[in-house]
């Protein structure tokens, strides 16, 4: 079968899956960003975290817990471009002082990062490296978690309003959130409850719960999200949920 413009549903398919994978990673060269992308995330997502889980494995057997949890968070900046850390910063500092919503979304454009920024980034890295030194390596656990935080990020383009006129994430919105959501978080229930039991299912839903809670924020502050809130919320997202598996049930 052919599509309108020449294209077959293969083509298709990988050009979207290209442009989620260059979006979200440095891996795959850069994609051209589409609405079709976004139902890619949280395979992407899972990928990316199994990658991570597995340099966090492999760091293990070479150093101490503490050494091989930063080795790990770093490996996640790397692969990600830092795309998300940025996002987090700005939004930290748009959204949490008291400012209005022009003023918010001025600070969010601006490429420095201000105290509520560096805070947030300096809260969420340690809370990550602390969870991962904390516990055995599971590279599965890692993989669910950060498959539910891009998955959080799906839908809340799907969902959302957008908060500017024009912005990147422009080119992903569109498409429904229902089987991007149920399938993403299936697949990260999955591989979580698979690696940690009933505290992986826990850590998912504690991934959901914290992006949407930023996302939340947004919404009130803003009037919906930005790129930066994806960012905020998987970055957020992912780190409730190493927190919470760490926990000592």
């Amino acid at each position: 079968m052919t599509i309108p413009d020449g294209s077959t549903p293969s083509d298709t398919a990988f050009a979207s899956l290209r442009g989620a994978t260059g979006f979200l990673t440095i891996l795959g060269g850069s994609g051209t960003p589409t609405a079709g992308a976004m139902s890619w995330f949280p395979a992407v997502g899972a990928a990316l975290g199994a990658l991570v889980g597995a340099v966090w494995w492999a760091s293990g057997e070479l150093w101490p817990p503490l050494l091989a949890a930063i080795v790990a968070v770093s490996a996640d900046a790397v692969l990600t471009g830092a795309l998300h850390h940025d996002g987090l910063g700005d939004a930290a500092d748009g959204l949490l002082p008291h400012m209005d919503r022009a003023r918010r979304l001025e600070v969010m454009r601006t490429p420095d990062v201000g105290t509520f920024g560096i805070m947030a980034l300096m809260t969420t890295t340690l809370i990550q490296a602390g969870s991962l030194a904390s516990m055995d390596a599971r590279p599965a656990l890692i993989a669910g978690l950060w498959c539910a935080s891009r998955t959080t990020m799906a839908v809340t383009a799907r969902t959302v309003p957008y908060a500017r006129t024009s912005g990147i994430a422009t080119s992903f919105l569109g498409g429904s959130a229902a089987v991007v959501g149920v399938a993403g978080i299936a697949l990260a229930a999955g591989l979580a409850t698979w690696a940690a039991g009933w505290s992986g299912l826990a850590a998912v839903a504690a991934v959901v719960l914290a992006a949407a809670g930023v996302v939340g924020l947004a919404f009130r502050r803003i009037g919906g999200f930005t790129g930066d809130v994806l960012g905020a919320a998987g970055v957020v997202g992912q780190s409730a949920g190493l927190l919470v598996a760490a926990a000592r049930w």
